[in-house]
């Protein structure tokens, strides 16, 4: 199959085209590098199957079709790039999901958006369910985020029913791996970096407050299968080990050795107490749940980004 990525360059869809291409696949992917980088596809060079084209999917993109499959995925993803590009991060899930979706619908093909936990806001029922509507903040400082992606959904629910477009829509928790910059601002490159470092590292709030996090590799096998489903309604994708930032730092520690100590900081404003997605619809629909333990795929990251560090 064909396939057309925006936000090629960014952490979880370079890892996305990897998979496609060993899959035998041909892709063609987009991005601007607000927040992607080209290193994330530097070992693709010259292989047949793959196409980059650098453009802004808000502006317009290039005759480069037909496609089987259209995939959304550009958007900063880390609190601190959308909240520093809070704009670019309402119009990529807005005029750029149009943009996507139009091309989806003049080929035929099939459309996956990369939507978000964050459309849960801090969530009122736990474990996050897809037919929970949100505890969000629509004026926050988050906002920008959490509202483009609840647009993009919309947006890709419309294109569905008015134009009969086989639209997908991924709800995306706490992903961590290879590729990862180590000054995005989310909690695994944060504490890697501090802890390799062995400098303190920052704890927000009481550090009670949870995530769940899931490998990349087994994200993108959730994607990819559920961009060839007939699913129209979002399915969450995480792994449902919840932990608390505590232990998190804790697991961090021991898998690096570091002598780092925990400082405490105030929790940001509208930050989710708890987060850890039910995975029982991507069971059932898709036959997928993770594979790669916690500290199998930590090995990993810290493989990743020791030599980073110095």
């Amino acid at each position: 199959m064909k396939f057309l990525i925006s936000g090629s360059a960014g952490f979880v869809a370079s890892h996305l085209v990897d998979r496609l291409l060993a899959d035998g696949h041909a892709v063609v992917g987009l991005d601007n590098f607000l927040t992607g980088h080209r290193r994330n596809f530097a070992h693709l060079q010259g292989n047949p199957n793959f196409h980059f084209v650098e453009c802004d999917v808000t502006k317009s993109i290039p005759e480069l079709g037909p496609f089987d499959t259209v995939i959304h995925a550009a958007s900063p993803a880390s609190p601190k790039d959308y909240l520093e590009y809070p704009i670019e991060t309402l119009e990529v899930g807005s005029t750029g999901s149009r943009n996507m979706l139009l091309l989806a619908h003049k080929y035929n093909a099939r459309y996956l958006v990369t939507s978000t936990s964050e459309c849960y806001g801090d969530p009122l029922i736990h474990p996050q369910v897809e037919t929970d509507w949100g505890n969000v903040n629509p004026v926050g400082p988050r906002s920008c985020y959490d509202e483009a992606k609840r647009y993009a959904e919309a947006m890709t629910m419309a294109f569905h029913r008015k134009h009969g477009v086989r639209t997908t829509i991924a709800r995306i928790f706490n992903t961590y791996g290879p590729r990862m910059k180590l000054d995005d601002g989310r909690v695994v490159p944060a504490f890697l970096d501090q802890a390799l470092q062995n400098q303190p590292i920052t704890v927000f709030g009481d550090g009670l407050q949870t995530r769940s996090f899931c490998y990349v590799s087994d994200l993108v096998e959730g994607l990819y299968r559920l961009s060839q489903s007939d699913e129209r309604y979002p399915v969450n994708l995480g792994n449902p080990r919840e932990m608390t930032m505590l232990e998190f730092a804790e697991a961090i520690l021991k898998m690096t050795g570091s002598t780092s100590t925990m400082v405490h900081k105030p929790l940001p404003q509208d930050d989710p107490k708890r987060r850890r997605p039910d995975i029982t619809k991507a069971k059932a629909i898709l036959g997928w749940e993770p594979k790669v333990p916690l500290e199998e795929g930590l090995k990993y990251t810290v493989d990743y980004f020791r030599p980073l560090v110095g």
